[in-house]
């Protein structure tokens, strides 16, 4: 008995084909998926076939992926999974050659001896999935085979005729260009995300080694050999070679940030840049994506996939100042990045990995915040590696005179100035003092300073200092505090009276006193300093 040719005229498939072909035609790659998947179901239907495939090669061609597939009614379908070679290795031959395979009716196929031994192992799993009637032509880009589009008929033999090989033959053309085209967009797209990338790490490169320079510019070395920075300083050398990470303990302004510079410019990563984040200054809101980066559309606002610190400093050293004031949630997705090395960008679901050496700082007392649960204990320990305390400047006074005069040089370096003389009284001011900003206060007390003196001569008007200038200029100078906290208290009024009492924000007066604000509300606090009604 002849097997039944296909219940759908040819007339009709032609017309089918010409509509499909005409559909595929500058098809959006986004949409080439589910345009074969709806082509394969109305080519089932029409030719009354049970399974209609498309399949690709592996990257070893040992064996055929299934890309899409379609299966009528009350038939399994084959869902996306891989065909070895081994399985089918005639089909396999024959595909690899560029030549269809047409099989009327497999279980005739068997009963001949010659042929059952030849093609053993087809069809064995022509059995396993139920096929009688079986057709499989390559699809081919360039003249070079990738794939193949297969037909199985189960419910009885299926007559392939030559001119329905013939159109079945285009239709897996049509398929293949599909199918490479979106292949070929997809890989352009990578491509052009990587090249975004990877411009977008150069400008953030650019962007850290600028600020570096900056930094190393304005201060080449820590200044001082009291005992607590040169033990300081000792660790530093012990730890810079090493990807230990580095905790840093001090209070606001004792420089802190200097020491991370420290530890990145003696270790291995120097040649890569040091990327700083300020976690105090990052809302929540806004704190992972700064960390991780975000894709497109991740939340309201992202107009445009943005590079996290952890990626711009690949390879390189990441400074997380005032670590302790991130959030518990980004606390912990900050601990899988230290074990791991592995985080997610915002909006998206693949992980990447990174290589950063993470040095950190606080001006916080940590085992304070763990003992009352606001920052993990693994955490802590995982950050606290290597500590470095860092000690105030009123327990270093020893260090001030070399700190006046590299901040003196520093304004010269910056305003032209002419500043070569500091008097004894005034030297004695500063150096007694007690700095409840510590160096940054103290940087910005000479620059000011440097700027506003007439001559050639360091003139401190600084009442919360002390310290006279030149007899002959302040005659009727008052006479001078000498209550450390009576200064220090008429100081703070001073300024926050001039700032409207802003604590942050714009023109506040932490910022003028180069306090943090919350060290600043501290010391409020502690001088008895209230806004007035």
């Amino acid at each position: 008995m002849n097997p039944p040719e296909a219940s759908g005229t040819e007339r009709e498939f032609d017309q089918l084909l010409r509509e499909l072909s005409t559909r595929f035609i500058n098809l959006p790659a986004t949409s080439v998926d589910g345009e074969i998947l709806a082509a394969l179901r109305r080519v089932g239907e029409c030719l009354d076939l049970d399974r209609v495939l498309v399949s690709e090669f592996g990257a070893d061609r040992g064996s055929l992926i299934i890309r899409h597939s379609w299966a009528s009614p009350g038939v399994e379908p084959i869902r996306t999974g891989r065909i070895v070679k081994a399985a089918l290795p005639r089909v396999f031959a024959d595909l690899e050659r560029g030549r269809s395979v047409r099989i009327p009716d497999t279980r005739i196929l068997a009963e001949d001896p010659t042929l059952a031994k030849e093609w053993e192992a087809d069809l064995r799993e022509f059995r396993r999935s139920g096929a009688i009637g079986h057709l499989s032509i390559p699809c081919a880009v360039g003249g070079e085979p990738v794939g193949g589009f297969h037909a199985v008929r189960i419910r009885g033999p299926m007559a392939w005729t030559d001119s329905l090989v013939e159109q079945l033959a285009l239709l897996a053309q049509v398929f293949a260009n599909a199918l490479h085209r979106r292949e070929a967009e997809r890989r352009l797209r990578s491509a052009l995300s990587r090249v975004e990338e990877l411009r977008e790490r150069l400008e953030g490169d650019r962007g850290d080694f600028r600020k570096e320079a900056e930094a190393e510019y304005e201060s080449s070395e820590i200044v001082g050999n009291s005992p607590g920075i040169e033990h300081a300083l000792a660790i530093v050398e012990q730890v810079a070679p090493t990807d230990a990470t580095v905790l840093i303990l001090g209070d606001t302004g004792t420089g802190k940030e200097l020491v991370a510079r420290a530890v990145h410019r003696l270790s291995k990563r120097t040649e890569r840049p040091l990327v700083r984040v300020n976690c105090a200054a990052l809302p929540d809101s806004l704190a992972e994506s700064e960390l991780f980066g975000h894709e497109k559309g991740a939340f309201t606002g992202a107009l445009n996939r943005r590079i996290g610190r952890f990626e711009l400093a690949d390879r390189g050293t990441l400074f997380l100042d005032e670590v302790g004031d991130l959030s518990r949630e980004l606390q912990a997705k900050l601990l899988r990045v230290l074990q791991e090395g592995e985080f997610e960008r915002l909006g998206s679901s693949e992980t990447r990995s990174t290589d950063v050496r993470v040095v950190a700082a606080t001006s916080r007392d940590l085992r304070t915040q763990v003992d009352v649960g606001r920052f993990r204990a693994d955490l802590f320990y995982r950050l606290s590696v290597v500590p470095i305390e860092i000690p105030p400047l009123r327990e270093r006074r020893q260090d001030i005179p070399a700190l006046v005069w590299h901040f003196i040089e520093m304004a010269r370096s910056r305003h032209a100035g002419a500043i070569d003389d500091v008097p004894a009284e005034t030297m004695r001011a500063l150096v007694a003092y007690d700095w409840p900003g510590n160096i940054r206060e103290l940087a910005n007390v000479i620059e000011r300073a440097a700027i506003l003196s007439p001559g050639r001569q360091l003139v401190v008007h600084d009442p919360l200092i002390g310290a006279p200038g030149p007899k002959a200029e302040r005659p009727h100078e008052a006479p001078r505090q000498t209550n450390l906290a009576a200064i220090e208290r008429s100081h703070i009024l001073r300024v926050l009276d001039e700032c409207d009492w802003r604590v942050k924000g714009p023109g506040n007066a932490a910022e003028l006193l180069g306090l943090n604000p919350s060290t600043l509300r501290g010391r409020m606090r502690k001088l008895g300093i209230a806004r007035p009604a």
